[in-house]
């Protein structure tokens, strides 16, 4: 099987259901389904196998070993039988969002048309949000398939633009419509649940080395540590969560009087991702709602641990030298 270079996860499943690199075997059925439902592809004349030998030739297999293809491509399966095909196409790396392209075995629209968009999205997503860290997927169809929208809509995507006589169709302009879903985090509180994500995240080489304490954590040591922070009244301890409900990073605020002392990690997987920053930010509105008495926020930062450093000072703390590190300091009713 062909592998993407630029993911690190090659599969993406769902029960008997995955998309995988598109496969070469797969291209003459492809090329069934797109001459079938040329009416609403944007393709003007039907493909031919030499078509689609050079197509597979001279564009797809270019693109496994690029750093920022401009597409991404997959065949749909149903445990190893390939039922559709599709991806992310006219990726915008810059602005992190692309275009979904799909179409389903033709003699699967009638009945089953919507259960495998929606599966078909659902994996998709694993993709771009979690594999990508893109902000963005959206849809550009001709207006002529309403069954798609509704389809679109009931996953969570929604209605964005209508361009309005945009593409001549059988000798009329009709319209496109443009569906989009971004992709958004928040915070929830902790659970038991967490204990063994948060257990990894907490030993993994990463954060130990921007921890003040180097030393491994066995697990039982953690999960009786655990356990008394999300049973404590003073501590607040979130997880951030994105759309799909993937965990991104961990939160917690030790309360004692008026001052409120931050420690925070995000996932090994999904740093550089302008994540630390959103974890702070969001939990700061948090604290606004949820434990207002919180004056002072507080947080400690080793000195190699530039990117903690940043996302303090760009959030508006004040930087004091000490004798590990910095500690930063916000006093919240500065900012009401």
């Amino acid at each position: 099987m062909n592998s993407y270079k630029v993911l690190n996860n090659q599969v993406f499943e769902s029960g008997h259901y995955s998309i995988v690199p598109i496969r070469y075997e797969d291209r003459l059925d492809i090329l069934k389904w797109r001459n079938e439902q040329i009416y609403h592809l944007r393709q003007a004349n039907p493909l031919t196998e030499d078509d689609q030998e050079e197509y597979f030739s001279n564009v797809v297999s270019k693109l496994f070993d690029q750093e920022k293809p401009n597409q991404i491509l997959f065949s749909y399966l149903k445990d190893e039988n390939c039922i559709g095909y599709g991806g992310l196409v006219h990726i915008n790396w810059v602005d992190k969002n692309a275009e979904i392209s799909f179409i389903m075995d033709t003699a699967l629209e009638a009945e089953e048309f919507e259960f495998h968009w929606m599966k078909y999205l659902s994996l998709l997503e694993q993709v771009a949000f979690d594999g990508l860290g893109f902000h963005k997927l959206y849809t550009y169809a001709f207006d002529i398939r309403p069954h798609l929208y509704l389809a679109l809509e009931k996953y969570g995507f929604s209605k964005e633009a209508i361009l309005q006589d945009h593409c001549l169709f059988n000798g009329e302009f009709i319209d496109v419509v443009i569906h989009s879903k971004k992709d958004s985090v928040y915070l929830r509180k902790a659970t038991f649940e967490d204990v063994t994500i948060t257990y990894n995240w907490a030993n993994d080489p990463i954060t130990r080395k921007y921890s003040f304490s180097k030393d491994y954590i066995p697990f039982e040591n953690h999960q009786n540590w655990y356990k008394s922070k999300i049973t404590d009244k003073n501590c607040t301890y979130l997880i951030l969560e994105n759309s799909i409900k993937t965990p991104l990073g961990s939160i917690r605020v030790d309360v004692k009087g008026e001052v409120g002392l931050i420690s925070y990690l995000v996932a090994p997987k999904y740093q550089g991702r302008g994540l630390g920053k959103l974890l702070v930010k969001n939990c700061e509105e948090y604290l606004e709602n949820y434990n207002p008495m919180v004056k002072i926020l507080e947080g400690y930062v080793m000195e190699e641990n530039l990117a903690s450093i940043n996302i303090f000072k760009g959030l508006g703390y004040t930087e004091v030298s000490t004798q590990e590190g910095f500690k930063f300091i916000k006093k919240r009713h500065e900012n009401r």
